[in-house]
């Protein structure tokens, strides 16, 4: 007749053969490495997401003055929403709307000679909740004087409009919103600007003949 061996007897036997195992290895491995592995793709998402950011502005800055100087007769104020309203579609994926902020001014000279001859911000609409100023000067800013004589845009990169016609000049500005969290970048505010001529509009003032509410720059 058989004994049976006690649990305690199979004890040392059990712990060779324990360690001796090694199928949990690459379980263990992977907890180990989850957490680095779940960092990198999430950094990289986020980094996706901010140069999405970047490239959806770009097309705004580009496309708002593009479509603007593209207006041949008199521009009206309907225009001025058909072209925000494309720049909403363009950033909607990014909710621009409510974090961003266009300005779109009608550079041109303001008709001046002498040491008042200059350039002026014949009109300009605003558009976007984000509470920003226009960076380069408001409507009517360089119409008596030269303070815009060398126009607009950043130190060494100024854009003026010729005689005769004028200049869209748009001006973007977007507080980035993360995808996950503001980790990676921190509170970010992106940027751009961008200038189209018009074409082959010979009147350079705006009409408003629906009766708009005019979309000013507070």
């Amino acid at each position: 007749m058989m004994r049976r061996r006690s649990p305690l007897a199979r004890l040392p036997a059990l712990l060779r053969a324990l360690r001796r195992s090694t199928s949990g290895v690459a379980l263990t491995e992977f907890a180990f490495s989850l957490p680095i592995l779940m960092s990198l793709l999430l950094a990289g998402l986020e980094v996706s997401n901010f140069a999405l950011a970047h490239l959806r502005v770009n097309q705004i800055a580009m496309t708002v003055a593009d479509n603007a100087g593209r207006v041949r007769t008199t521009m009206d104020e309907s225009n001025v929403y058909e072209v925000f309203s494309g720049a909403d579609v363009t950033g909607q994926s990014i909710d621009f709307n409510a974090n961003g902020r266009i300005v779109l001014s009608s550079l041109q000279e303001n008709g001046k000679t002498g040491a008042q001859a200059g350039q002026m911000i014949n009109w300009q609409r605003c558009h976007g909740s984000l509470s920003i100023n226009p960076s380069y000067g408001r409507q009517d800013a360089g119409r008596n004087d030269a303070t815009l004589a060398t126009g607009l845009g950043r130190t060494g990169n100024k854009i003026v409009a010729a005689p005769n016609t004028a200049v869209m000049f748009v001006e973007v500005t977007y507080d980035y919103q993360p995808l996950i969290s503001n980790r990676l970048f921190g509170p970010s505010r992106i940027r751009y600007e961008s200038a189209f001529n018009v074409r082959e509009r010979t009147n350079q003032n705006i009409t408003n003949t629906q009766s708009l509410t005019v979309k000013t720059c507070p």
